[in-house]
């Protein structure tokens, strides 16, 4: 007698997942809510939707990749992601996410760019109303007006500058995921163009032009993604700052506020609130 097939943990998850993604391109509506738990560790392959997607972060941390970079979210955070971007998830911690699927028309009018952006309470609560109601019916005079409301504030979120992107040159490109790998606050413009061959300014103007961004603010955003995992996880400001390399928590708690807009201890008591 054949023995039943026995899933793993990540092979029944992908498989709701996949289960949900077809669901999804059933239904309709100019929004579609859907909240999902993830366990920490889970890597969701590449996928796209025929909806933009608005991926909030109720708790847990997860990093989006594209062919356009990496974006880290963590909680109280959303990843606004076009539609028919292909994008692959990583499940850092236990994650509980509200996911907001919106109709690709007005998708389109809301933003054509992949960005991380900041959740108000005034938001969060709408969210959390909307995929509550959602689970009853989706034909509710209620559902209606708390969608269209939804709707309206989302183009009004707060940017932040949690972007990672990777320049498509392939030695830089190589530079940078090992970078990201074991990040270091003292990598050098000069350590880099070196390797590469190049003089300071032919480097620099690459880079940027490649990225967007100066190697130093590259190098900052690079360590806070490797920093909110941690954080995320409850290691100690102290410990976190010291294993990034920086030299004083002080330092580190500079670049963190300055990055995000709070102090690292700040970014603890809200991970543990969510």
């Amino acid at each position: 007698m054949t023995k039943p097939r026995i899933l793993s943990v990540s092979q029944e998850f992908l498989q709701l997942h996949q289960e949900r993604l077809d669901r999804l391109e059933q239904l309709d509506g100019p929004l579609i809510a859907l909240p999902t738990s993830y366990p920490d560790g889970l890597h969701v392959p590449l996928h796209s939707h025929s909806r933009g997607q608005l991926m909030h972060m109720v708790s847990g941390v997860v990093m989006v990749t594209t062919e356009f970079g990496r974006w880290l979210v963590p909680p109280d955070h959303a990843m606004w992601i076009p539609a028919r971007i292909e994008h692959a998830v990583d499940i850092l911690g236990c994650v509980d996410m509200h996911s907001i699927y919106v109709d690709a028309n007005i998708a389109n009018q809301t933003s054509a760019d992949l960005k991380v952006v900041e959740i108000p309470g005034f938001v969060r609560g709408l969210i959390l109303e909307v995929s509550h109601e959602a689970k009853l019916d989706l034909n509710t005079d209620r559902f209606r007006l708390l969608a269209d409301l939804l709707l309206h504030e989302i183009p009004k979120l707060r940017e932040l500058p949690l972007a990672l992107p990777l320049p498509s040159e392939p030695r830089l490109a190589a530079l940078c995921r090992a970078f990201v790998q074991h990040p270091s606050p003292r990598t050098s413009i000069e350590e880099w163009a070196a390797q590469l061959g190049m003089s300071r300014r032919t480097f620099t103007r690459s880079f940027h032009r490649q990225t967007g961004l100066s190697l130093t603010t590259w190098r900052q955003q690079a360590c806070l993604f490797a920093a909110l995992p941690k954080l995320a996880e409850g290691q100690t400001v102290t410990r976190v700052a010291l294993d990034l390399g920086y030299d004083s928590v002080p330092a580190f708690t500079t670049m963190f506020r300055r990055m995000t807009g709070i102090s690292p201890r700040r970014y603890l008591q809200k991970a543990k609130a969510a």
